[in-house]
């Protein structure tokens, strides 16, 4: 029996988007019985659960063909080609033309993945849309030109490539045709956007573009960003104009600077805090998130003290943390380690004091009246990042004004807000519709 071709997708948001990419590549070419993985390479844990996600994909659906691309294949082909459940791995360059390579694999090899550091290919890339989702993810770049110690994902993704303004703003505006009402602007490294291009232009210029090339976006949010990343033009932007939304996640990876230095950061503690600041100073809705690794090499008790207190000193909301995975061919892996039980118990600790901030801002929403871009009929987030629980249904793509009446935060990243719409009730979809703007100025 013909059933169609499935992607299963792993790790970042970019992966999300090229998963798209391959959604319209399988349909266009009537793709069958096959599965394709979208692989991620961030940590070590991470391809393990590829793998496994793997052997049960092929119980389920033996007569399927398994194919595997992504991060993890083009940094480690061999270890999923020696998979029997695996036909054929694609690196990431490849990824994009899966019938060409399906059908024409005249060489006979499982593995069809290139030099992804000599990759001189330009990024025109084009979704047509997102299945199921209020929110659309938009690539303005891909690779990455520096080389943290710890980081693997530049041999996965290869030197920092940008894609141009007038393919950007064509995307975008054709998202916004097909419906969706938040743009996220993603990539490996999104801070160093325009720097390959003639004009040599910076991430405040393109969002400038944006914002008077796309006159019906009234959401726009950017992905991941490094500290030294903000450029002056990029601040500016950020702190005046409403339709950026006030919610920021930093690549910190550290509170220590000996400790940023031995991963190769760009920036000190002194400049996460400032940064935090002058934000907050000229916009005082603005919330942040941050990426914190626990038990790098080297790391004592002391400089993990200094990453703890950074996370008040940057005033932060959110936490996403990671203890120290060593990855093979990275120069943190030859570093003298910390044992693997010191770096999950700091991750534990700071994992609770991230419990402890998000608890503290879910907490200071309450009785406040809040917009909540809805996700879900009856649930989405404030233009801060906080999920919301709404009370009545709402058609998802809008903006509807809540009353938070309760805080309930349960463990890890599960916490949710109760909230009552201002306008309970109302007749229908079109009535919230007119009393709750989609597009607020």
């Amino acid at each position: 029996m013909s059933r169609d071709a499935e992607i299963i997708t792993f790790g970042c948001r970019l992966n999300i988007y090229e998963s798209e990419i391959l959604k319209q590549g399988i349909k266009k070419d009537n793709i069958k019985n096959t599965s394709v993985f979208n692989s991620c390479a961030v940590t070590s844990e991470t391809v393990r659960q590829v793998r496994q996600s793997i052997r049960k994909r092929k119980r389920e659906f033996p007569n399927d063909k398994i194919i595997v691309t992504g991060c993890a294949a083009q940094i480690e082909p061999k270890t999923f080609s020696d998979m029997k459940e695996v036909d054929i791995v694609l690196g990431n360059l490849e990824k994009r033309d899966i019938k060409k390579l399906i059908d024409g694999n005249k060489a006979n090899t499982k593995i069809n993945v290139s030099n992804i550091l000599e990759n001189k290919q330009k990024l025109n890339s084009l979704v047509d849309g997102y299945d199921n989702r209020s929110r659309a993810f938009i690539e303005i770049q891909n690779g990455c030109n520096h080389r943290c110690t710890f980081c693997i994902i530049p041999y996965g993704r290869g030197n920092s490539t940008s894609k141009s303004v007038k393919n950007i703003i064509s995307e975008i505006n054709l998202m916004l045709e097909k419906g969706h009402k938040e743009i996220v602007l993603t990539g490996v490294d999104i801070a160093s956007w325009g720097h390959d291009l003639e004009s040599k232009s910076n991430l405040g210029f393109l969002v400038n573009k944006i914002l008077k090339g796309c006159p019906d976006l009234n959401r726009l949010k950017l992905s991941s960003m490094d500290v030294i990343g903000f450029d002056e033009q990029l601040l500016e932007i950020i702190t005046s104009e409403k339709r950026i939304l006030p919610h920021l996640h930093l690549s910190l990876q550290a509170g220590d600077n000996m400790i940023l230095k031995r991963m190769k950061r760009r920036h000190l503690r002194e400049d996460a805090i400032n940064l935090c600041s002058e934000i907050r100073k000229k916009r005082k809705d603005m919330a942040f998130g941050a990426d914190l690794i626990t038990g790098f090499p080297t790391e004592t008790d002391e400089m993990f003290l200094n990453t703890m207190k950074i996370v008040d000193e940057c005033n932060l909301d959110w936490l996403h943390v990671f203890p120290f995975s060593p990855r093979p061919g990275t120069p943190a892996a030859k570093m003298p380690q910390n044992k693997k039980e010191v770096a999950k118990e700091r991750a534990r600790i700071l994992r609770g004091k991230g419990e402890e901030i998000k608890k503290l801002h879910l907490g200071s929403l309450v009785g406040k009246e809040v917009e909540v871009f809805v996700e879900k009929n009856n649930s989405g987030h404030t233009n801060q990042f906080a999920p919301v629980k709404l009370e009545d249904d709402f058609l998802p793509g809008s903006s509807v004004i809540a009353k938070i009446v309760k805080s309930d935060t349960a463990p890890l990243d599960t916490a949710t807000i109760a909230a009552a719409a201002a306008c309970s009730k109302v007749p229908s979809i079109s009535a919230i519709k007119s009393y709750f703007p989609l597009n607020p100025a």
